[in-house]
């Protein structure tokens, strides 16, 4: 019987990581099912504590800042950006007005809907854009007047 109130508490810290995202809930999702297995073999209370401890701790100091480490932006951590990525940044060429709820840019030799990143503000075809960000499919870009990165 400990064991299914193990399993169940395991489940529900998974769902709330699901929920929150932070890479730490989960941890304590996995001691709990440890303990569970501590459990199902016949150990008492006290070691199934001892191994959830255990086991949510280990996990929490040994395999978080490994897993934050290759969550973080390819910018941030300093290796070379790819796929949407390193899109932001690149220059591109209007060829449909870009306004705040549509356009066409060419980028890279492909085509891009664009949004100006003000919504506000219209580009016109010829004009020189950069791309600040990337949401979804569509580009969100501003006049470049940055100097080239």
């Amino acid at each position: 019987m400990e064991a299914v109130l193990w399993i169940v508490l395991g489940i529900a810290l998974a769902i709330a990581e699901a929920f929150t995202a932070t890479f730490l809930i989960i941890f304590f999702a996995a001691g709990a099912l440890a303990a569970a297995g501590v459990a199902a073999l016949g150990a008492p209370l006290l070691l199934q504590v001892i191994t959830f401890a255990v086991v949510s701790g280990v996990s929490v100091f040994a395999l978080r800042p490994i897993i934050l480490r290759h969550a973080r932006p390819a910018l941030e951590s300093g290796e070379t950006p790819f796929g949407v990525e390193a899109i932001e940044g690149s220059h591109g060429t209007v060829l449909e007005e870009v306004g705040g709820d549509h356009g066409m840019i060419k980028l890279d030799g492909e085509l891009w809907q664009a949004r100006s990143f003000d919504g506000n503000e219209k580009y016109l075809p010829g004009e020189r854009v950069r791309v600040i960000k990337v949401q979804g499919a569509t580009a969100i870009v501003w006049r470049d007047d940055l100097p080239n990165i």
